[in-house]
């Protein structure tokens, strides 16, 4: 494991805001990805629009939006971030849907938290409008995939992330295998 303090406590272990006003901006970018596991009938009825609350997709496309843009609101030491841009895009499989949001913002501070934001809340609508046809639906496997800009220099995940936990697969920033990452 790199040598590498918690930015976000202080000396004395306090939870802190961390100075991020001396970093020059830069444009960052960041992309999670999510599924939601359910029934091929639930899949089948959210590809052809008949789910009674609606259209699951672009409901669950709104609300990763507006997630996004409340992320600071919503963890406490996440910094109030510009964000130039928003996208979720959703792929739908036999048993599951593929949930994947990337945001791009210039600024001091990465929009990581952003994206998996995004990706949370669109995987919770689309749980919260087909609960009533499918009891068993498993949200799983939010992570990050890609991230770029700032001063570590660009990541990017090179496999699927394991439901058992396991880490094997995480790569760290520079593209280096790191399998005790946290």
């Amino acid at each position: 494991m790199q040598d590498r303090e918690l930015t976000h406590i202080d000396p004395l272990g306090r939870a802190r805001m961390v100075d991020v006003s001396p970093k020059e901006p830069s444009h960052r970018r960041a992309l999670a990805r999510s599924r939601v596991y359910m029934s091929p009938e639930t899949t089948s009825l959210v590809a052809k629009g008949a789910v009674n609350k609606g259209d699951v997709i672009s409901v669950a496309r709104v609300a990763g939006i507006q997630a996004a843009k409340s992320t600071s609101g919503l963890l406490p030491l996440c910094h109030t971030v510009l964000i130039g841009a928003i996208t979720i895009s959703f792929d739908l499989k036999d048993d599951y849907i593929e949930v994947e949001a990337t945001v791009d913002s210039v600024g001091r501070t990465g929009v990581e938290m952003e994206a998996l934001t995004a990706c949370s809340v669109a995987s919770l609508t689309i749980y919260d409008m087909c609960k009533s046809v499918d009891r068993n639906i498993v949200i799983g496997e939010i992570a990050l995939w890609e991230k770029t800009g700032g001063a570590r220099g660009p990541y990017r995940r090179e496999k699927d992330v394991q439901q058992s936990g396991d880490r094997s697969s995480v790569v760290s920033e520079q593209g280096r295998s790191n399998p005790g990452a946290e």
